[in-house]
C-alpha cells in the first residue's frame, strides 16, 4: 500500500467490520450528537442488526481498526490484491465556526456546510485525472452529459424549477481502463434534492434517464452492504448483453446534496472497486 495522505478532519467515518470492502481509516475528531433520521436506510438494516447487538463495544474499534491493517494482516485477505484500489487517507474537512455537520442537532435541514468540492472522493493511486473533472466547480451540463441524448432536454427542464447551487465533480481513469465519475450535486434544501432524486430514479425503472451508450439497466445489489446511517443509495447496472463497455451507477441522497457516481470499463465494470468507491464516497456525506 502506498503511503496514506491525511486531509484536515475532524469525525471519524465508522466502517462495518462486516462491510465486504472495508475502507481506510480515518482521523478523530469530537464527536457531535446525531439526531433521529427521518427516512430509513434503503438496504441492510435488518441484515446487520443482529451483529452489532452481538459485538457491542467491540464493533466500532474492530472496525476502525480492520481499516488500518495492510491486507495480509487481515484473516482471509492474504493475498497481493483483492481488486480494490489504493486511495489517500479520508477524513471529513473542517466546518467554519458556529455550524454543525448534517443529521446531527441543530442542524435540522441535514445542509452540508463544508466545501463542497472538498467533499469529493480523491482519486486513487494510478489514476489519470480527467483534465475537465479535476475536483472543482463544474456547470449542471457536465452532469447532463453523462445522459442519454435523448433525456437530457427534459432533465434540464426539471432543473430549471429547482435550486441548484452547486455542482462539483472529479473523474479519473484507472490503468485496466475503468473510467470513474463523481458528481455532487447540491440544493437549496433536503426536499429539492429528493426531489431530484425522485425524478431520476423513478425514471429509471421505467428504462429512462439512462446514462449514455446504456440501453436497459437492472437494480445492482453490489452496493447493497455499504450502510451510512441517514443516507439511501440507489444503484443500478447495464443489464446484458452490453457493448464493449459495461456501465454501473448510483445515486446517493445525502440530506441537502445528490451524489452520483458512474463506472464504466470495457468487457464489465468491475465490483469490487465499484463499491469500493460508492462506500468511501456516501461516508465523507455521512
Amino acid at each position: 500500500m502506498t503511503e496514506q495522505i491525511q486531509t484536515q478532519a475532524e469525525t471519524p467515518i465508522p466502517v462495518p467490520a462486516e462491510t465486504l470492502i472495508p475502507a481506510p481509516d480515518l482521523a478523530p475528531e469530537k464527536p457531535e450528537k446525531p439526531k433521529k433520521s427521518r427516512r430509513p436506510l434503503l438496504w441492510g438494516i435488518a441484515r446487520w442488526t443482529a451483529a452489532v447487538l452481538v459485538l457491542g463495544g467491540v464493533g466500532a474499534g474492530t472496525a476502525m481498526g480492520i481499516t488500518a491493517m495492510e491486507r495480509t494482516d487481515v484473516p482471509g485477505l492474504a493475498t497481493e490484491s483483492d481488486g480494490r484500489w489504493d486511495y489517500p487517507r479520508l477524513a471529513r474537512p473542517a466546518l467554519p465556526e458556529g455550524v454543525m455537520r448534517p443529521y446531527t442537532e441543530g442542524n435540522d435541514g441535514e445542509i452540508h456546510h463544508a466545501d463542497l468540492r472538498q467533499l469529493l472522493l480523491p482519486a486513487p493511486a494510478g489514476a489519470t485525472v480527467d483534465p475537465k473533472l479535476k475536483g472543482g466547480w463544474v456547470g449542471f451540463d457536465s452532469y447532463l452529459a453523462l445522459l442519454a441524448e435523448k433525456d437530457r432536454g427534459e432533465v434540464k427542464e426539471f432543473m430549471a424549477e429547482s435550486t441548484l447551487r452547486h455542482v462539483a465533480a472529479r473523474g479519473w481513469t484507472m490503468p485496466d481502463g475503468t473510467a470513474t465519475r463523481i458528481h455532487l450535486l447540491r440544493f437549496s434544501s433536503v426536499a429539492f434534492a429528493e426531489a431530484f432524486k425522485d425524478e431520476i430514479v423513478g425514471e429509471v425503472t421505467d428504462g429512462g434517464r439512462l446514462p449514455l451508450g446504456v440501453e436497459e439497466a437492472e437494480f445492482d445489489a453490489a452496493t447493497q452492504d455499504v450502510v451510512v446511517p441517514y443516507l439511501s443509495l440507489y444503484t443500478y447496472k447495464e443489464t446484458e448483453p452490453y457493448g464493449p463497455e459495461q456501465t454501473r451507477w448510483t445515486y446517493i441522497q445525502a440530506g441537502d446534496t445528490l451524489a452520483v457516481v458512474t463506472q464504466t470499463r470495457k468487457g464489465g465494470a468491475l465490483t469490487v472497486p465499484f463499491q469500493q468507491t460508492v462506500a468511501l464516497q456516501a461516508q465523507l456525506l455521512g
